[in-house]
């Protein structure tokens, strides 16, 4: 039934990292034992990985972020990069989602102040979770948050990653968000920009902060 919790929910929220860029830095974040690293794969970003991914505890999955990639360019990268997740933010269709069944598929939605969540079933039965990130100029990154109580219509039991412009100063809005009917599916927190020396350059310390006081409480 709807109302029942489901199990996720009654876990701690995870922890995604994304936009890792080099080597010394993705290894001092891996220390922290996020639940996600996210890599970006796609060329036009400022944050676009091009290197190699040295091994990281088994606990973090690797996710590769890609852009209205080609199906076979993903797939060799899944396999090249040893990846266990990919997230797809551009106009990826159902069928695209459902020829990635190798790993987990995480499918992107933009929301700024309203979002007609009818789009989301076609992607129901192809895709892990969903990620609602802000609407922005780019693609990700924007760093701005979107509305949150517009997720209190969410019509389904799928679990998502909530995104867009989340740092320090919105450690307090999240565990009020958590505390939300809107939160009930919410499986995990995914953090970028708001985190960066520069792109791709994360401040760890920020990090280790914001874990403690949002992910591990």
């Amino acid at each position: 039934m709807r109302d029942e919790i489901p199990a996720f929910a009654r876990m701690k929220m995870k922890l995604k990292v994304c936009g890792m860029k080099y080597k010394e830095n993705l290894e001092a974040v891996a220390n922290l034992l996020p639940d996600y690293l996210g890599f970006i794969f796609y060329k036009k970003s400022a944050r676009h990985f091009d290197s190699s991914i040295p091994e990281l505890p088994k606990s973090i999955k690797k996710v590769g972020v890609f852009v209205d990639e080609e199906l076979e360019i993903v797939k060799d990268t899944i396999k090249k990069f040893n990846l266990q997740a990919v997230q797809l933010h551009g106009h990826e269709s159902p069928e695209y989602c459902a020829a990635i069944n190798a790993v987990e598929v995480i499918k992107v939605f933009s929301i700024k102040d309203e979002f007609n969540f009818d789009v989301l079933q076609p992607y129901e039965d192809v895709c892990d979770y969903f990620l609602f990130d802000t609407k922005g100029q780019l693609p990700g990154g924007n760093g701005y948050t979107f509305n949150w109580n517009v997720l209190e219509q969410y019509p389904s039991t799928k679990p998502y990653f909530l995104s867009g412009g989340i740092g320090l100063h919105e450690i307090e809005k999240i565990k009020e968000f958590k505390e939300s009917p809107a939160s009930k599916y919410c499986y995990a927190i995914d953090v970028n920009s708001k985190f960066e020396i520069e792109p791709g350059l994360k401040n760890v310390e920020e990090l280790k902060t914001f874990k403690h006081n949002v992910i591990s409480c």
